[in-house]
């Protein structure tokens, strides 16, 4: 151990201060919010220092996740908040990896003005996702929004955007896939361009179609890339906070699990931190299961990550 600390000490120490920031910013919170899963913590019973008042919550086990899984708890369903959650996950990665495969796809071929195409591509990715949100909740406006104003003056139905209907989650899917696409799009076009030409070249020559040089070149080609952005696509669109919450609000139609534990969190005359941090800990949870399946499924498919 000694030998080993002699020889690797300088990267321990350069490593040490990632771990201790890694430790009070995520560890601590992690397992602080666990801890408050256990118990009937909410604003009228936790530690005020300013008021003087001690904490006077009580430990209840696994009554929280009774109540939250069985529908019990006041506010929701989280089996219906978790399927809305699912519907908005992979509408939005499904459009994110189509759309930014397709422009990817054009961008990777020698066009006139393609550097100019990238920059104005990229554009959405490189503005604010506030300022974005902001600039469509404006155009999402029923009255004065100039989608309303187009669809008015093609004589077609202009709906309520941001009302009380599905059309709430429909609005905030468009936003966050003009906002998610540029990023697929560059990172499917460095996997277009890492594939050797000689391939396309033996493909067309054996007298492959477009489609099969498609299907038996560039899909194969673009697994490893496709595989690590789809599942950080899955994970950010899934814990996708600012577009929603900025967008639609605390509209029950476009609420998803993390918006819903944040209105657990900080809104109503009590605030429920047992039930906020239950339904964080259960959103930890699902990620978890849902990435160790995936990666066990790429393993076995030759893909090693």
């Amino acid at each position: 151990m000694r030998r080993f600390l002699d020889r690797y000490w300088y990267a321990y120490a350069m490593v040490l201060p990632v771990v201790v920031v890694i430790a009070v910013l995520v560890l601590y919170p992690l397992a602080q919010g666990v801890f408050f899963t256990f118990t009937n913590i909410n604003e009228g019973n936790i530690a005020n220092p300013i008021l003087d008042r001690p904490a006077t919550y009580d430990v209840v086990g696994f009554k929280n996740y009774l109540n939250v899984l069985s529908g019990g708890e006041s506010y929701g369903a989280f089996w219906g908040t978790l399927v809305r959650t699912l519907i908005w996950t992979f509408s939005c990665v499904f459009l994110h990896y189509t759309v930014g495969l397709g422009l990817a796809l054009l961008l990777n071929r020698q066009v006139r003005g393609r550097a100019l195409y990238r920059v104005l591509l990229i554009l959405p990715w490189a503005v604010p996702a506030f300022i974005s949100a902001f600039a469509w909740k404006y155009m999402f406006n029923a009255q004065y929004g100039i989608i309303n104003q187009l669809l008015r003056s093609v004589g077609l139905p202009d709906p309520v955007w941001l009302g009380q209907s599905d059309w709430a989650l429909v609005s905030v899917i468009i936003v966050n896939v003009w906002l998610g696409v540029p990023f697929m799009m560059v990172a499917l076009l460095g996997g277009l361009q890492s594939i050797p030409g000689d391939l396309y070249e033996a493909a067309e020559m054996d007298g492959a179609t477009p489609w099969q040089r498609f299907r038996h070149v560039t899909l194969p080609g673009l697994r490893s890339v496709s595989s690590t952005v789809v599942l950080l696509g899955i994970i950010w669109t899934f814990n996708m906070f600012p577009v929603i919450y900025l967008i639609a609000g605390p509209n029950p139609n476009a609420r998803i699990l993390v918006t819903y534990a944040f209105e657990r969190f900080f809104s109503g005359a009590s605030r429920d931190y047992a039930i906020a941090s239950t339904y964080g800990v259960l959103i930890l949870s699902v990620l978890l299961v849902f990435a160790t399946i995936y990666r066990r499924a790429l393993r076995k498919q030759g893909e090693v990550w």
